[in-house]
Formats: C-alpha cells, structure tokens, sequence
C-alpha cells in the first residue's frame, strides 16, 4: 500500500502547539482539557435501553417458537427445578431419639431439637445446575487434547539444518529402513530389462515436515549426497511386478510415470512393500484428516464428505475400500474446538468453583482405639480352692482409663471402665443378678435383640476422641482393688520384690474375706499414665508405654491432683521420688479404620457396622468433652442427654451428729420424687460385670478419713423432660472395714451405717445446674424434703430437718451437662420459653419479644452453633408469624448476628449446609402466615436504609449470600407446595414481592457503588451475592422483571468509573450471563414484522441497534458493555474481554449446542461483535506479535501526516519501533484523553464528534483515506450511530495490548467459524466498502497474531532473551514436499509443541 505524502519540514510543528498563546503550556493544556472531559463524564451516561416483555413474547410468538426446528434454544424446559427429600443418613441402625421422647417432651425447645435430629434433608434440585457456572464446570466435558497433530516449520527446520538427515528421519520418531534393492531403469522410453537393473543402496527416511524420502546411494554412505530420491508423497500405491524380474515391486507415481525395484528375496520384497504401504497409509490419513478439517462433520454436510471420499478413490483404489469405515467414523467425531487451543480455557481456575455442601453430620476429632490387654502384679498365686487352674493376681482389680491434657488444665474425656481380672479371680466376689437393660432410655425391642447383655458385661476395647491433638495429653489408668483398709497397708506386700508364696497367700486370704464382706465398696490403689500423640497433628505414639503403677496417695486424689502429678511426668527426678508397685499394665493404642466393626456409641446405641453375632468384642465410644469454643463446635446431629456427676469431697472433722463417721461410702442415687417410698430411676451407667443400668452408684472409700476427697465419675442417662422434682440424692454410710472374729455375728450386721443425707434439684429457673455446688448435709430424710426453704430469722418452709454441723454447706460437688436437647444459655432458654407461652410470637407483645430476640445477641458462641439449625428455624417462623415491623427487623438483626459468627469462626461451611439441607419453609397459609422471602426481603431493605445502624447493614452486605440463599430456596419450596409453578410467571408472586425484590436491589446498590473503598469486602460479596439472586430469579419469576433489575443495578455504573466497579459490574454481568438457560433469555430468533418464512430470510442485526438490545437483553447489554470498557485503561478492557471470551468458550463447549445448527443460532446473538471490533479495527491492527521487532531494517522514519480540519485529535500512526511503546502510549493517553467522553455536553468538545468514530487514528495499511470512509458510512449497515456500540463518542486510539487483541480475535473467529454462510453473504453484501476492508484487515491481523514464530522463538521468549533476526520465510504453512494430499494451513494445528505452548504462548 502507498505511504501518504510526507509534509516539508515547517509543518512538523503540530497545530495543536502553534495555536497555543506561548510555548510550554501544552502538558498544561492538555491536563485541564482531560479534567474537563473527566468532569462532565460523571453528569451523562449511555442510555438505558428498555427490555422486552419476555413473558408477553414467548406467549405472543407461541406459535414461531413451536416450529422452530431449535425451539430447545428458545424455551426454558418444563422440568427446570423441583423439591426433593434426601432421607437423613446417620451412623447408627435405629434413630438416636428415644422411642417416647417425643411424648415425653413438654419444652418448646426439647420438642424443637428431637425434631431437627428427626427430620430429613430437603433439597431443591436444579436439573441443568451443572450448567449454571464457567466453561471449567460444564458437565461431560470432552478430555484434553494431549497433542495436536505433528507438523515441521521452516523455521524450526533452520534451526535443524545442521543435523544429518537420517539423524533427523530418526529422531521424529518415523519409520526408518534401507537396505540393498535393484533399481530398473527410470527411462520410461526404454522398455525395462533384467540388465537395466543396477544394485543400489536403499535408504528410507522420513523428513522435517513428516514426508518420506526414499533415498539411494552407491554404497552404504549414506553421509555423502544420494544418487537420487524418490518422494513417496508423491507416490499413489506400491504393487507386486514379477513381469521382467523375480521379487520385482513397482511404485506408481501421480504423474503416471512408475520405480521399479527388485529384492533379492521373497521375505524382503514382502517387507520393503508392507513397509511402503504403511507410509502411504500415514499419508492418506493426514490427507484425509486435512479434508475432514475443511470441511463439516454435520449431517447435512454428508455430501460433501462422500464426494471427497469418492473422488480419492479415483486416484487411490488400493486404500479407498480400507479407509472408507474409518472415514464414516471420522464424521460422527468433532473437530478441534477452536477454543481448546485457547491457553485461558487451558488454564485450571477453580477460583468461581462453589465449594461442595454437605449435609450436617457427626464429626469427631482424632480417634483412638484402646485395647486393654492384661493387668498382673509381682504377686501371685492360685485362687482356686484346690488350687488347681491358672496363676493369676490374688485379688480383683479395677481400671479406669480416661484423657487428660496438661496443657489446658482440664479433662477431657468420659471415664471408661474396664475389669480385665481372671474368670476365677472374678468368682471371689458375690455374684450380682445382672438385670436387663432399661436404663432411662426405653430402649426398642429391636435394640435388645441386636445388643446382649452379656456380650457388654467386660468391655475391652474403648475409642476415644480428642478434637485438638498435642503432646501434653495422657492417658491415665487409675486403679482400685476391694476397699480392705488404708492405702499404705493394701499396696505394702505389692512393693516388695522378694516373690514370697506365704505373703501371696496371706493376702489373698484377707482379700477373700473383704470380697465377701465388702465387694461393692472400692478404694483407691495405683495410678499409671503414658502419652498419647507425637505432634499437634495427631500422630499416635504408638512406642510409648504405660509407666510404672505408682501407688495412689490418699491426700492426692482429686482430677487437680493428677493434673499436677502429670506436670511432672516428664520430669525424672520428681517421678523417682513416687513409691511403686510392682506390675504392668498391657494396654496398647491405635487408629481407627473407617469401617471399624461392631462399636456402640457413648449412649450404647450400635452403629451400622454392627454384626449381631455374641462372638466379637463389643467396642465402646467414650463421651469427649470437646472445649465450649465456637471453632470446636459442630451442629448436633443425634439426640444425646447425659449428666456426670462428681462427688468432690465431704468435710466431717466437725460434725457431731454421729458416733463414727471415718471410711465414709457415697451412694449417689437419681430422683424424680421426694416421697418416702419413692424409688430411685435405674438410669446410671452400669460398671463392668454388672447390669448395663443401676439405680444407684458408689464412689471409693478412704480408710479412715474425716475429710475425704473423691475421684469417681457417675454418668446418668437422664429423662427426656426434666421437672422441678428431679434431682440428685446423696447418701453417706460409714464402713466398718474391721474384720475381727469377736462377736462375728453382731459385727456382720453392721456392715454400714447411714452418716447423712444430702440433695441436689436438677433444675434452677428451668435450666440444668452444672457449677461446682456447696451443699449442706442432713441427718434424716423426711417426706418432701425438696420443699425446704430457709425464711430467715431461724423460720424455715417445709419439713423438720436436722443439719449436720448447723446447716454448713459440707459436701462440694460438680456436674457436667452433655445434651443435645437442653441448653445451659440464660437468653437461650429466656427465648424458647417466651415463644413457648406466645406461639412462636403470634400472640406476644411486641416489646417484650424484641427484648427477648435483643438478649440473644449475648448467647454463647459454642451453644449457638450447637443448636444452629434449631435457632434458626424458630427465627425464621417467628418472622413469618411477626405482627409487627420491629419484630421482624430484630429477628433479621438476630439472624445478621448468628451468620456474622459463623463466618468470623471460619464455620461458614455449617450456615452452607443449613440452608441447602435443613432450612425448610413454614407451610403457607394466607390468612395466618406470611412467607420468608417476602418478609425477609423486607426487613433487610429496613436495614439497608442509610438511617439503620451500619454495623448491622455492613455485616448483612458481607454474608448476604446466607440471605438470598434462604429467599432462593423459600421461593421455590412456596411454588412448588402450593402448586404456584403451573402459574404463568407474572401470577407467581403478589405485587408486593415483587416491589419488595425491586426496593432491595436499589437500596443495595448505594452501598455497593459507595462502600467500596471503606469496605470492599462487604461491598465485593453483596455485588456478587446479588448477582447469584438476580440469576436464580430467572428460575421462578418474571423474566421481564428480572430484567428490569439488572437494568437498575446497571443504572448505577457511569463511564470513567474507578477500576473496582468495572470489576464489579463484569462480575455481575459474568455470573448472570452463566444462567443455564442464557440462550432461551436472548431468544435467538427472528423478531422481523411480517411472517418470516425462512430463518435465512430474517434481517440479522450486525450492529448494536437499541431493536437488537431490547429483543436480546442480555447479550446487547454484555456488548454494549464491553464496547464501553474497551474505551477505559487496560485492567478493565481485560476484565471485559475476559467475560465474554469465557462466555463464548461455554457456548463453544456445552454439549447441549454441540451441533453445527446450534453454533450457527448462537453465533447470530454475537454477530453485533463484528461492528464492535471494527470500531476498534486501529486498535486491533497490530502485526508485530513479537516484544522485538522481527524486521529491524523495515522501520520507516515518522512523520505527521496531513489531517482534515474535521478532526483536531490527531494521532501519528507508528509503523516501527523507533518510539518506544511505553512513551506511544502516553501520548495517546494524553492526546485523545484516557477517560473518554461519552456526552454531548461539553460544548468544548463538540468538533472532535464525527459520523465516523475511528477517524481520530490514520491506518498505514489501508488505503482509505478519511474523507472517503465518511462519505461510504452513509450505506453503511450502522445507520443509526447513535444507537450503535458507543454513542456520540470518541473512540481511543491507543493500541490494544497483544493478550486482549488476540482474545478479541478468538471471539470473532469464533463467531465467524460458527456462523452460517448465508449469515456471512448477508453481511458480506450489506457492509460498506470501508467496513468489508476492515472485516479483512481483521481476518488479516489473525494470520499476523496467530502466525508460528518457531521454537526458538518461543524457548527465547519464555526465557526473556533478545530477538531473534532471521529471514522472514514462510512461517504459517507447513513445508511441502509436492504433498498432493495438503489443504488449506490449518491455524488450529500449529507445530509439534504441545498443547501447552498453543500461539506463541498467548
């Protein structure tokens, strides 16, 4: 193309600077001039273009749509979404809840949670949800290429040219032979005889570009230059010709002309022929796979394919037949998708990925399998009386085995009991009549069956839990024996190491007596411990072994006692001080399998694995007392109900009521009654070899001590329903462990002797007691005992007691409360039982429930996730039933408050599952209830209002998703339950919803455009969360209407915004835009007037026309968009481009359009792109794709160029490199103003308007000069510019970067691969001149982006190292060698990189 005429030196100063008043001022000028320009962008923005009336056009269109061949694409399918119910899947064979539970529960809040363990999951399905997200999350979508097809370049052959060639043929990778042939005489003249024959050696090599040589030499040099080649790319068949000599082949040419060759045997002739054939095959299927990418697989393409087919067999009958079933293959399989060569679609982002829900289930911490193998002492003996059987210890022995952690102080598991004594030894205590097991629980027949009492009486193996592993936890085994007198006295003879059989003897003679005498009474003996885990990783120290026993000290009992000792453990010097006795305890650890077997959990209840058979050892979950903190808490999943109580210590050195009170036994008993015959509940957990439940417990007994301190733990099922009467009744005996013989018979019968009475009510205001307790103790128990109360002044209410030691609070104990159906939270519990008295609310007093709903926000943190199913589904039903507007807008404060704690604990995942599995709306009736969506709707536009408190409103922005998840889900569970789906769309809903829907989305918006600096993350989520609402509202309302609102939320963006709203908006427009049914939303149909009768025959809108933009809402609106943001700075036209190019990449890969017709529909939706690039056609032409000039010598020195007086923004076209590019695109900035003016405002402005926006930049390359492409724009397809991409604008005329041309360029060559050939005549006959020489400037700059630049080139490039100069050789097309078989160059298949350097690394 010819340069313009160069200007003479005087007019290389520029207008613009000569008509200033003094030099020096332009930077000045051009400053206030852009700040003008920015100004005045703030006060216009592009017109809003009215949607169509979706539901009024599919109803009037009815009958197109229906004969429409693709109606699939135009209508949203029947079945789109529907509720389901998932049955709740737990670990256990029954449910958890006991079988009167239900009947039994009177408290709102007991009912409420045994209903949240009872209920099933409800679910609404989306049927095409896969479909809803980016291209990554597509369903079925076809596996990566790994490679594309093998080509060789020119320009990396260069980079090879010294390689030898046979050393090349081998390194491909190809088919390599040679060996000694007769070669006939070429001269087809001369007829062929046995003499024209001369030996020769064959050499067959394949070449850089995959073609073969056949090659042959006089020897078996092959190094030097051979005699001749034949090309076998040329060859068409390779036959047997035994006519003028034996094992003679003949190779056919295309020029008719024929190579005679000869073997010297009939092996290898065969294999030279096998081998040839073979490469000819290879040839024939690159030919075919050449053709077959030229042309469609379609079904009506059939033809075309056939006619290939049979035009090759013409000229190739030897493999026509063998190919022609792979050919009929070929069709039925998809070419290469454009968009697979894309490295974005290569890319793995996970990043817009939802994380996966799941429902609620029981989670446990770092389990731990203990198995309890052996207790035995230095001492032992037979204990049979005939001393006949097995050596075992000489009395009975009892372990408990619990966790404790040195690091916080505390313990943290249940007790688990264990008697690992010897048969015979367990027969020298009285026998109890085990009774069977109904504990507090009513447990089913069923369970009885599965669970035999026999098979729990011994328990071995227990699985503890520790949620937060470190080094400082320990197991502990405390060991007790038969209580027979003090300590020091029992443990004495087990110290000694002498093994004497007459001290094993002696002492098995006592023991005999006390097992007889005093076998339900227990002392305290020895205690051992050893460490649990490595690391804070729960690795198990499965090396470390029990310490020594060391004996029990009667002053250090206490669980704080033992915490001190284990202090120390670790410290040898204070260890060696600890008297031991001589034993081992085998007990080992280990991991627990997923699939362990046969195990009850800590309310006996069996867990699926469970195998019925007596057989296997039953193993037993011991209860962890998991930290009351949020980040260690789980929503409860069963029912659970369990009381430990600890008995502390009794302080009697100053009592005077009784004679002897020294070896005091407490009996702890459970009571729903204070009547004088009232028994107490066998609801507390058996001990081994006993019944699985008893009615009382009693802890060890110190010898001989006034003010004994207690360890025991007694666990208690307790009552579904607790009342005021329950409590807990302690009973103190003395023991008289003297066995004298004297007066045997009088002795005996005074075993014990009641020392004191003393009780503790279950209940105080409704709640469960669980603090330490100082309790007074009385001498006698009279009927109604409960009753007493102190009046003051020496006045009492109820019966007469007598207190030991005046009423003095003697005896401490403490309880721990593990439920899932009670709570131990004042505002909790205040808040149930007010709901209780008013029915969820319907009858309260307004401000007596928004006190109570206020309180709740001081609930603990650990109790409110515990409970959060239960809290929020009475919230939720008490917003329904509100009468009032407060009410509900501190319910929704409440709720704000609970998803606030979630998310700052990091529990996020629990409020996902809640909403997706639990949340179920209240069944609707309209005269009583209202619904949530609508409600909730409401209350949150009260707190988004700029007067309500913004801490509230900040954190409703921040976890609004939670919100409109919960709007979601109760809009589909109303239509579907009340039959509102069969409705018409505009009938769905009361007009109140919909106001409500629309006051929301524009009190939000203020937040989102204004908040963004001060609170990002709160204005980020709300953008986002809005935009997954707006998307799923296209499910259940009127689409027109949603439409609407994503007009509102438009309205709210200008041009020249700041970088974080275009992200916004893109953000926004990315998510709505991946609804699943985006292309029935566009209509991708005619909209001409008149009856249409062909698709062909329709006017395609090529431009964005304001028709186009309201009949196709979505994508005229994402164009427009995106033709506004390639007018802003480089970060937003990426985010732009990058919306749509990952849009188009889904269109390219869902499998629901996978056909040629669907592309070619969608394509009609994009055509409006053409236009757009060609506006920014200067932008785009970039040939240059290399950061180093590939040409250095080609640059041509810069000169202004002569400009009409049209248009005073002047820009100079640069053709080189010789400015630098960073300094070229200041100037553009500076120059044509980076914000760019999208008003009619600003008079000042006015002349640089012009009917033709790409004026302000002169192209080089074409030929049109400015004037000329005016006057041709009046035939132009965009008659009406003003509606066209961008209005009255300027068009900026900085040079788009490389990554946004070529992925613009995608966009259109993928438009233009998926359109229809009659939709590209039409275009083809109706552009202007200017326009189709901008279409092909385009299709041009595609070969100059897209073009193969080498290996080198690519190696240098991702290395960062300077150009490479060298020849500019063909660098698109393959080398070809006479291929007769080459198509056209396929830009899809570019070299033999893999596919992870696709286009020069885009």
């Amino acid at each position: 193309m010819s340069q313009p005429p160069l200007l003479p030196s005087s007019a290389e100063t520029r207008k613009f600077t000569r008509a200033l008043s003094k030099p020096g001022t332009a930077a000045e000028l051009r400053q206030s001039v852009s700040e003008v320009v920015r100004g005045s962008v703030l006060l216009a923005k592009p017109k809003l273009i009215e949607p169509l009336d979706y539901e009024n056009v599919i109803v009037q269109k009815k009958t197109q749509i229906l004969n429409d061949c693709l109606r699939e694409m135009l209508l949203f399918p029947y079945d789109d979404f529907q509720t389901a119910i998932l049955r709740r899947q737990g670990r256990y064979v029954c449910s958890t809840i006991p079988a009167n539970a239900q009947q039994e529960a009177q408290s709102l809040f007991v009912t409420e949670c045994i209903k949240t363990y009872n209920s099933d999951w409800h679910l609404v399905n989306y049927k095409y949800e896969d479909y809803s997200g980016e291209f990554r999350q597509l369903p079925n979508k076809v596996a990566k290429l790994d490679k594309l097809p093998v080509h060789v370049y020119e320009v990396d052959e260069e980079v090879d040219k010294d390689e030898d060639a046979a050393s090349l043929g081998s390194q491909k990778g190809g088919i390599t032979k040679h060996g000694w042939l007769y070669k006939g005489n070429m001269n087809s003249a001369i007829s062929v005889t046995m003499r024209s024959f001369k030996r020769r050696f064959f050499h067959l090599i394949q070449l850089g570009d995959g073609s073969y040589n056949l090659n042959f030499y006089k020897d078996e040099k092959i190094s030097k230059e051979p005699k001749g080649s034949i090309f076998l790319d040329s060859c068409m068949g390779v036959v047997q010709n035994n006519k003028v000599r034996r094992f003679a082949f003949e190779l056919k040419m295309q020029d008719k002309s024929s190579y005679l060759l000869a073997a010297d045997t009939e092996a290898e002739m065969e294999e030279w022929i096998t081998t040839l054939n073979k490469i000819l095959q290879l040839n024939f299927e690159a030919a075919m796979q050449e053709k077959r990418n030229g042309d469609s697989h379609e079904d009506d393409e059939q033809s075309k394919i056939e006619g290939s087919v049979s035009g090759l067999d013409s000229y190739l009958p030897e493999l026509a037949k063998s190919t022609r079933e792979a050919e009929i293959k070929l069709k039925s399989e998809s070419r290469v998708k454009l968009f697979y060569l894309d490295p974005d679609a290569q890319k793995l982002d996970f990043s817009s990925a939802e994380p996966e829900v799941k429902p609620f289930e029981e989670k446990f911490g770092k389990r731990i399998l203990v198995k309890c193998n052996d207790l035995s002492f230095n001492l032992q003996c037979c204990v049979a009386e005939n001393e006949e059987g097995p050596t075992t210890n000489v009395e009975p022995f009892f372990v408990t085995l619990s966790l404790f952690d040195i690091k916080y102080n505390r313990k943290i598991s249940a007790d688990f009991h264990v008697d690992l004594n010897h048969f015979s030894v367990r027969q020298m205590l009285a026998t109890t009549s085990p009774s069977l097991m109904n504990g507090g629980r009513q447990s089913s027949p069923a369970l009885q069956d599965i669970l035999h009492e026999a098979a729990m009486q011994y328990p071995k193996q227990g699985i503890f839990s520790v949620t937060c592993p470190h080094p400082d936890i320990f197991l502990v085994a405390r060991i007790e024996k038969v209580l027979q007198g003090s300590i020091t006295h029992g443990a004495e003879p087990y110290m000694k190491s002498s093994d004497s059989s007459k001290v094993a003897q002696k002492v098995l003679k006592n023991a005999k007596q006390a097992c007889q005498r005093l076998g339900q009474y227990r002392m305290p003996f020895a205690w051992a411990a050893r460490t649990l885990f490595k690391d804070a990783s729960g690795n198990l120290d499965k090396n470390a072994r029990f310490s020594a026993l060391y004996k029990q000290d009667s002053n250090k009992l206490s669980n704080e006692d033992m915490l001190k000792l284990l202090a120390d453990f670790r410290k040898p010097e204070k260890m060696a001080k600890l008297p031991v006795i001589l034993g081992n305890l085998d007990i080992t650890i280990d991991s627990v399998s997923s699939d362990f077997p046969n195990y009850v959990n800590s309310s006996y209840i069996p867990t699926k694995q469970f195998e019925t058979c007596t057989k296997m050892p039953i193993t037993f979950e011991v209860e962890e007392f998991v930290p009351c903190i949020p980040k260690h808490t789980q929503p409860y999943t069963i029912y659970n109900h369990h009381l430990y109580v600890y008995p502390k210590s009794l302080k009697y050195d100053s009592q005077k009521s009784f004679a002897k009170a020294r070896n005091i036994a407490i009996c702890i008993e459970f009571k729903d009654s204070d009547e004088e015959d009232s028994q107490p509940l066998k609801c507390i957990y058996g001990r081994p070899g006993g019944p699985v439940f008893t009615r009382s417990a009693f802890a060890a007994v110190l010898h001989h001590h006034q003010n004994p301190e207690f360890y025991d733990e007694i666990k208690i099922e307790l009552p579904t329903q607790l009342h005021e009467k329950h409590h807990l009744l302690f009973t103190f005996f003395h023991v008289s462990c003297d066995n004298s013989s004297k007066g045997s018979t009088k002795k005996k019968d005074v075993v014990e002797t009641q020392v004191g009475y003393s009780w503790l009510p279950l209940l105080k205001d409704g709640r469960v007691v669980t603090s330490e307790q100082h309790i007074p103790v009385s001498a006698n128990l009279p009927s109604g005992y409960l009753g007493y109360q102190e009046l003051g002044m020496g006045r009492h209410y109820g019966p007469e007691i007598k207190w030991v030691d005046g009423s003095k609070p003697l005896l401490k104990v403490s309880t721990h409360l593990v439920s899932t159906v009670y709570t131990q939270d004042q505002h909790f519990h205040n808040f149930f039982q007010y709901c209780q008295k008013t029915e969820s609310g319907a009858q309260a007093l307004g401000s007596e429930l928004v006190k109570y709903l206020k309180s709740l926000h001081a609930m603990e943190g650990h109790v409110m996730i515990a409970f959060l199913p239960t809290i929020l589904n009475q919230l939720f039903r008490v917003l329904t039933r509100a009468t009032q507007e407060e009410v509900a807008v501190n319910v929704t404060r409440v709720i704000i408050h609970v998803v606030a704690q979630c998310h700052e604990e990091g529990l996020e995942s629990h409020l996902r599952s809640y909403v997706k599995y639990a949340y179920k709306a209240e069944p609707y009736i309209a005269s009583e209830y209202k619904t949530v969506h609508e409600e909730l709707t409401k209350s949150m536009t009260t707190i988004l209002k700029p007067s309500a408190d913004f801490l509230t409103s900040n954190k409703l922005l921040k976890y609004s998703w939670f919100f409109f998840e919960v709007l979601i889900k109760s809009m589909a569970q109303h239509l579907i339950e009340n039959s509102k789906v069969k409705l018409l769309r505009n009938q769905r809903f009361p007009a109140s919803y919909h106001h409500a829907v629309e006051t929301v989305v524009n009190m939000l918006m203020p937040h989102i455009t204004q908040k963004f600096r001060d609170n990002p993350e709160a204005s980020k989520n709300a953008n986002h969360s809005l935009a997954v609402f707006i998307k799923r509202c296209f499910t259940f309302m009127d689409r027109g209407f949603v439409f609407k609102q994503i007009n509102n939320y438009i309205s709210c963006f200008a041009p020249g915004d700041p970088k974080t709203l275009f992200e916004y908006k893109f953000e926004f427009l990315r998510v709505v835009c991946n609804h699943e049914h985006y292309i029935p939303l566009n209509l991708p149909m005619p909209f001409g007037k008149g009856r249409i009768q062909r698709y062909q025959d329709l006017q395609l809108d090529y431009a964005l026309t304001d028709e186009f933009c309201r009949n196709h809402f979505l994508v005229g609106l994402l164009l427009r968009e995106v033709g506004t943001a390639l007018q802003e700075f480089r970060e937003v036209r990426l985010i732009a481009i990058g919306v749509l190019k990952n849009l188009l990449i889904k269109h390219s890969f869902d499998d629901r359009y996978a056909s040629r017709s669907h592309q070619a529909r969608i394509a009609t939706l994009y055509l409006p792109l053409f236009g757009l690039l060609i506006e920014n056609v200067q932008r785009i032409n970039v040939r240059d794709v290399s950061p180093f000039p590939v040409n250095p010598g080609s640059t041509v020195k810069e000169e202004s160029l002569t400009l009409p007086a049209v248009n005073p923004i002047v820009t100079p076209q640069k053709s080189g490199s010789t400015l630098d590019a960073s300094l070229h695109k200041d100037l553009f900035g500076a120059i044509s103003g980076i914000a760019s003016p999208y008003t009619n405002s600003t008079p000042n402005i006015s002349s640089v308007r012009n009917a033709d926006s790409r004026g302000s930049l002169i192209s080089t390359d074409s030929g049109n000069s400015l004037p000329e492409r005016n006057s041709e724009k009046s035939n132009s397809l965009d008659k009406h510019q003003q509606s066209g991409t961008l209005g009255n604008s300027v068009v900026r005329c900085d040079k788009l970067d490389q990554s946004e041309i070529k992925s613009l360029l995608m966009c259109f060559l993928y438009i233009l691969k998926s359109m229809s050939d009659d939709a590209l005549f039409t275009y083809w006959n109706k552009a202007s001149a200017s326009e189709l020489m901008d279409f092909f400037t385009i299709l041009e700059v595609c070969l100059h982006q897209f073009q193969y630049m080498g290996k080198r080139y690519i190696a240098r490039n991702q290395e960062g190292l300077g150009p490479i100069v060298h020849d500019r050789k063909s660098q698109t097309l393959p080398v070809s060698r006479n291929r007769t078989g080459m198509m056209h160059a396929r830009l899809q298949q570019l070299g033999s990189l893999d596919n992870s350097l696709t286009f020069n690394h885009m």
